[in-house]
């Protein structure tokens, strides 16, 4: 299972550590826009929204997005975003100092891990020019995201192009009120929650996944389902994720996913019965599986139509 995809794929935390700040706006693409992730449109209490889902990396042919993504946007008084990754950098250097870093003494990532994976860290950061010293204080969730930024960056996915990056800058750039569903702190917090011991495991359980052969073509291919709105291939990856039984797994199912989707999906509503017109944007796999926001929204009374 692709562990290693779900981190960035749930988590807009991912680009508030990876994508830097003032980076460019994406560049244009040189063919004719086309349907990407997934697009819905809602209606409740007389108020219309678009629910948008998006990727947390990206490569400068997925911009511009397709008209009606482009014209719902700029007609939106609103626009919600798990988190604004374009706000502070500040902000989120505080989060991650606050439960991304060990305590003065409390340990390190390379000594919680078991002697046998210790070599394989090091080969790990290595081969993404990531110094030993500067991981030193991290905590091993935080140097699992470090890793995972490396690892997109090699496959030619860039954090600073990321869509909900990109539709932030956007937002900010017209004036819009941006309604953030979560908070970085929020965000963050899911992995304050794990003791040392599964701490250990999480980083473990990745490092297997990286170094996996047989795993290399996937986040390509996952990243072409969204490029070519395929649902069928989110569908797929959706079953895959409720079948992995490991703990990263059942954390990443139980926790980023399923504990996260009411939050955001009562964030809409609230959005919605506010803005007479407005737009969310949130990961795509918050859109696919049992008990996805879309699923969610239907049962608080909202009209949900898929687009695509």
């Amino acid at each position: 299972m692709q562990r290693k995809i779900i981190v960035m794929f749930c988590l807009l935390l991912g680009v508030s550590v990876g994508a830097g700040a003032a980076q460019p706006a994406a560049a244009p693409a040189k063919t004719a826009p086309q349907a990407r992730g997934a697009l819905y449109k809602l209606e409740y209490a007389g108020n219309t929204s678009w629910l948008f889902g998006t990727i947390h990396v990206g490569t400068p042919d997925f911009f511009p997005l397709e008209p009606r993504v482009t014209q719902a946007l700029e007609s939106a008084t609103a626009v919600a975003l798990e988190i604004d990754p374009a706000a502070d950098p500040a902000r989120s250097m505080a989060v991650m100092r606050e439960y991304g870093l060990y305590a003065a003494g409390g340990g390190s990532a390379m000594t919680d891990i078991r002697p046998e994976y210790r070599p394989r860290l090091e080969r790990m950061l290595k081969k993404h020019g990531i110094s030993q010293e500067m991981v030193a204080p991290m905590k091993p969730w935080l140097i699992v995201m470090m890793i995972t930024i490396g690892e997109y960056r090699n496959l030619g996915y860039r954090p600073e192009l990321g869509v909900d990056l990109q539709l932030a800058r956007s937002a900010h750039g017209r004036k819009q009120r941006i309604v953030e569903l979560e908070s970085v702190s929020a965000q963050a917090s899911l992995f304050g929650r794990l003791t040392k011991d599964e701490q250990a495991r999480f980083l473990e359980d990745s490092l297997d996944t990286f170094e996996d052969p047989t795993q290399g073509v996937q986040p390509r291919d996952l990243l072409d389902a969204w490029a070519s709105a395929d649902a069928a291939k989110f569908e797929a990856l959706a079953r895959e994720v409720e079948e992995d039984k490991t703990f990263s797994g059942k954390f990443m199912k139980q926790v980023l996913l399923n504990e996260r989707n009411p939050v955001l999906a009562d964030g809409i509503v609230e959005m919605m019965k506010k803005e007479q017109h407005s737009f969310a944007a949130i990961g795509t796999l918050h859109l696919v599986g049992t008990g996805n926001v879309a699923e969610l929204l239907r049962r608080r009374g909202v009209k949900v139509e898929r687009i695509y």
